[in-house]
């Protein structure tokens, strides 16, 4: 069985809020990736994407998410963008459970908008993310096992997840 979660989602959605809600509940370690990944490279995310190009970010990101997901038990919560590639799908599913945290369009737009810290967020439209935010959510469906609604409260959306950890983790 495995012992670690890597939840994904888009921008907004509540992967922080509720991993780091969950985890501490079920006293397990938390990680941001993006965090993670800011700290390894010792700049902000929006600095890799403006000196390094989103190429540079996406590969330190895989390296992050084959990392972090080796480790266990952990709850990991993903950039918007992580598993939305195929190769980072795969090598978090060898080590860990993909939790899609499932939110309406109009609450992640809400929550992220002028959010200067995303660099997608601030060189694209409402519609264009809306788009993206359509795209995205098919391929988060595609690569999950399970989905878990973060359209009502945190509070429901923390207990969803804290029951699907504890089903799933070795004791």
């Amino acid at each position: 069985m495995k012992n670690a979660f890597v939840l994904c989602g888009f921008m907004g959605c509540g992967k922080t809020t509720l991993g780091r809600q969950a985890a501490s509940q079920l006293q397990m370690e938390y990680l941001d990736a993006d965090e993670y990944i800011q700290q390894q490279a010792g700049i902000t995310i929006p600095e890799i994407f403006a000196r390094f190009g989103e190429g540079h970010f996406r590969q330190l990101e895989h390296e992050a998410m084959a990392e972090l997901s080796k480790r266990g038990p952990i709850l990991i919560a993903s950039g918007g963008g992580a598993l939305t590639y195929p190769r980072n799908v795969q090598v978090v599913r060898e080590n860990a459970y993909i939790l899609y945290i499932d939110v309406d369009f109009s609450i992640c737009y809400e929550r992220i908008a002028g959010d200067t810290n995303r660099p997608l967020v601030m060189s694209n439209s409402r519609q264009s993310l809306q788009q993206l935010y359509h795209t995205r959510d098919a391929l988060y469906r595609s690569c999950a096992d399970a989905v878990i609604s973060n359209n009502t409260t945190p509070d429901a959306g923390v207990q969803a997840l804290c029951d699907f950890i504890r089903r799933h983790t070795t004791p």
